[in-house]
């Protein structure tokens, strides 16, 4: 178990709700995981995942491997409003993992009565035991979902995660799972301890200033923007952000389209305003991939090469399902 932190293991403060339990201590409140299996425990750092960073998920992935070889699976506590980005990432990090690696968190501390931990802790050991899981996932609120496929949809109720345009993997009723889907290691397990902190991520809205986006670009090598419906650039009354795309992916730096639509994705070829950016093949398409993915899978890729044929082609190979293969689309 991987203690890093959230509300799960928070407690009151006059200052409010401040991460504190370590994974020894919230183990103690669930003693029928001690009847699952032997459970060793680690706390890397004990943050509200308001403050996490890549570093912290290269940290993350620098303990999966060094551990790796040593463990049948591997639980981590983690605060809920960055784990969708989290296990984004480390399913990059790590990836074709043959072991169950099973985020989990709770919108109550442990220490409240009404809280949602226990269980939520069960069910993630229940799966970090079973044969039937690999690769990284999400496990909430009695749901599985596929850690590149995971967002954070409700900010109070215990249904806090949603699986975006891909099924659930599995259940969990009463702590028993109940496979869905298939869930194999496929492949060598590959580790990756690189992350590039020159992605940005930029939000359209009606009447956008040009000005925030030339600035995002000159401080970015890559920039992931939310556009409106499935896709495309404003024009009001002239060409100018078709112009200031063309201008800095020119000089080497990558734009990637996505939609701030949380359903079925993008597609930039349908409307004017986003057809004429598919002739240029430093603008990239999230097509169903969720932004957390794209915001991520940047990042690693642009840890490993800025070669232009090599970024897109690794933006477009499916990796842990995060996007289906274009031509398919």
């Amino acid at each position: 178990m991987i203690g890093t932190g959230g509300t799960i293991a928070s407690e009151m403060t006059p200052d409010g709700l401040t991460p504190g339990v370590s994974p020894e201590r919230l183990l103690q409140f669930v003693p029928a995981i001690s009847r699952l299996c032997d459970v060793d425990c680690v706390s890397i750092f004990n943050e509200d995942s308001t403050n996490i960073t890549p570093a912290h998920w290269v940290a993350l992935a620098r303990i999966l491997r060094e551990s790796y070889e040593r463990y049948d699976g591997f639980v981590v506590s983690h605060g809920t409003d960055t784990m969708a980005y989290t296990s984004a990432a480390i399913s990059y990090l790590v990836q074709n993992s043959r072991k169950p690696i099973v985020f989990t968190g709770a919108q109550k501390p442990i220490y409240f009565d009404s809280t949602d931990s226990k269980t939520n802790l069960t069910d993630a050991f229940v799966c970090a035991c079973s044969e039937k899981l690999a690769g990284v996932s999400i496990v909430f609120n009695g749901r599985v979902i596929l850690g590149t496929r995971a967002r954070k949809t409700c900010s109070k109720s215990f249904a806090a995660f949603s699986s975006i345009n891909f099924p659930d993997l599995a259940s969990l009723q009463d702590h028993r799972l109940l496979c869905y889907l298939p869930c194999e290691g496929n492949g060598e397990t590959r580790f990756f301890d690189r992350l590039s902190t020159e992605v940005g991520l930029i939000k359209l809205v009606p009447g956008f200033d040009i000005e925030l986006l030339r600035f995002a670009f000159e401080r970015k090598q890559a920039l992931v923007i939310e556009c409106f419906g499935v896709g495309g650039l404003p024009s009001y009354g002239d060409n100018a952000f078709f112009e200031l795309v063309e201008a800095y992916t020119a000089r080497g730096r990558f734009a990637v389209m996505t939609t701030q639509v949380q359903n079925e994705g993008s597609d930039l070829s349908v409307y004017r305003v986003g057809h004429r950016l598919k002739q240029n093949r430093r603008v990239l398409e999230a097509y169903d991939m969720t932004t957390e993915c794209a915001y991520t899978k940047m990042m690693w890729i642009l840890g490993q090469t800025r070669v232009p044929e090599a970024v897109q082609r690794l933006f477009y190979t499916p990796l842990a399902h995060d996007i289906l293969h274009p031509e398919t689309v």
